[in-house]
């Protein structure tokens, strides 16, 4: 099995996933999924890892009181703080033009680094909040207001309050509706629900600005 679908099979059955690392690592558990919130949102050339399914996985599997709940919430949320810290900051070391000269370059998408920094310019700080539920986008927003030296505590602010409705909201969905019979019989389809609205935004950005300019 390739890397490829190695990372879909892991997010479409993220469910199953998260029990066996429960199962192999116990309260270790906690610290994995720490590491895989934070390498999405705080290193620019992992945006593929699962955020929202995580998320939601997480929070219907706390549901069965495989996670404690209010530890859970308070993991993802430092992860996802912390992770968009540290990508304003790599992004203010290096600038956008890691893209283009940088050996880290190769593993980045320069389209959607362009698309992202597009959407940045024409929403400014409330992009950080917005960005928190359009993957992909969510981790190079960071990058970009770092390159482009936005305010730190500006972005620190905004960073806070993202983090807050992005882990509270899809935690807590999660926590009460992830148990139910027919969202567990179908929690497949459910997850790639999740993934498709997660990314609407980004479409309908892109399409709109695809409108304006013909």
């Amino acid at each position: 099995m390739s890397l490829i679908q190695s990372i879909i099979s892991f997010i479409l059955h993220i469910d199953e996933h998260l029990i066996e690392i429960i199962q192999n690592f116990g309260n270790w558990s906690y610290v994995i999924l720490f590491l895989i919130v934070f390498t999405e949102t705080g290193l620019v050339i992992f945006p593929f890892l699962p955020g929202d399914s995580l998320l939601f996985a997480a929070g219907a599997l706390a549901a069965m009181d495989a996670f404690n709940f209010v530890l859970l919430i308070l993991v993802f949320f430092v992860a996802a703080v912390i992770g968009d810290a540290v990508n304003y900051h790599i992004g203010k070391s290096v600038g956008t033009a890691i893209t283009r000269n940088n050996w880290i370059g190769k593993f980045i998408d320069e389209k959607k680094m362009r698309k992202a920094e597009d959407f940045f310019n024409k929403h400014g700080g409330k992009t950080i909040v917005i960005a928190r539920f359009m993957p992909f986008v969510r981790t190079f927003i960071p990058f970009i207001a770092g390159s482009s030296r936005m305010n730190y505590s500006y972005f620190f602010t905004f960073n806070v309050f993202g983090a807050v409705l992005w882990v509270g909201l899809f935690t807590t969905v999660g926590y009460l509706f992830g148990n139910i019979p027919f969202v567990k019989n179908n929690f497949s389809t459910i997850i790639l629900s999740v993934i498709v609205l997660s990314v609407l935004p980004a479409f309908y950005s892109f399409a709109k600005s695809r409108k304006q300019k013909y």
